[in-house]
């Protein structure tokens, strides 16, 4: 009988192994049943016995008995041993199906967050688009309000333009003074007087400067004159630009938007560029003459 209940509460491994929990905890629900009952047929046999010890007179049958309620006793506590592990082994399965029905929805709460994440990446990213593409938008547009504002300017100068200014303009066509003077010129007529000297030698051999570089010409004197040079090299270098895109580089234009760039920086001491800038705006006028 001992042999018959260690079987019934320790199963082979090899046979756990096969099982799934559903069925151990089957298993062992009817292992318990069968305990149970089995606890209770011993206590019935053991009450029994201690009966039977009382009426007994003899101490041979006493002591006969009295080893058979022992090995009962035994039983009982073997039994009672197994419905303790059966009841352990339920709390732990009820405790693991809970940790893994928390576990699961950890799993569905990660996916889910997994899933957010992925989306605010693709959002982040398409609002990182939009940025740059509105980036360059603005850009383009600061450079458009630029070149109109630019435009917008010559064209009030010429606006501005009085008889009396193109009367002046008119009777310088026929001087030419040296690009580069002695210092005795140098401290003579002064700043505007030498850039209308360069839009004289512009003027001779039937060459008439266009409205809008006389108005540039003016212009850049009024800044130099100033001393805003930061503002007259890039109007003179944008209009050149604007000029070679236009006309070509071999164009009187451009030979004539040289000598103004020219003088602006020999007032600012820069000789040599300035000489360089002369010498492209003598072979451009030995090109077109």
């Amino acid at each position: 009988r001992n042999r018959t209940m260690s079987t019934m509460v320790y199963p082979r491994e090899e046979k756990l192994d096969k099982l799934s929990q559903e069925e151990i905890i089957s298993n062992t629900k009817l292992v318990m049943q069968g305990l149970e009952a089995l606890k209770n047929e011993h206590n019935s046999i053991l009450h029994s016995l201690l009966e039977t010890i009382k009426c007994l007179k003899k101490d041979e049958e006493a002591n006969l008995v009295h080893e058979k309620s022992n090995l009962l006793r035994k039983s009982v506590e073997m039994i009672e041993l197994g419905l303790g592990e059966a009841q352990v082994m339920m709390a732990l399965s009820n405790h693991l199906n809970a940790v893994e029905s928390e576990k699961q929805k950890l799993r569905a709460q990660v996916r889910r967050l997994c899933q957010e994440n992925q989306w605010l990446r693709d959002e982040l990213a398409n609002t990182q688009q939009k940025l740059q593409r509105s980036e360059q938008t603005v850009a383009q547009l600061e450079e458009e309000k630029k070149h109109l504002e630019f435009m917008n300017q010559l064209k009030k100068y010429d606006e501005d333009v009085s008889p009396s200014e193109e009367k002046e303009g008119d009777s310088t066509k026929d001087s030419l003074d040296d690009l580069f003077p002695n210092e005795e010129e140098e401290h003579g007529p002064g700043l505007p007087h030498q850039h209308s000297s360069a839009v004289a030698a512009a003027q001779q051999g039937g060459y008439e400067i266009p409205a809008r570089l006389r108005t540039l010409h003016n212009l850049v004197i009024q800044y130099a004159s100033q001393g805003r040079y930061e503002v007259a090299v890039p109007l003179c270098k944008q209009a050149l630009e604007d000029l070679e895109k236009t006309s070509g580089h071999d164009h009187p234009d451009v030979a004539t938007m040289l000598n103004i760039l020219a003088l602006v920086y020999r007032d600012q001491n820069k000789y040599k560029e300035a000489a360089h800038l002369l010498n492209d705006a003598l072979s451009i006028r030995e090109k077109t003459l």
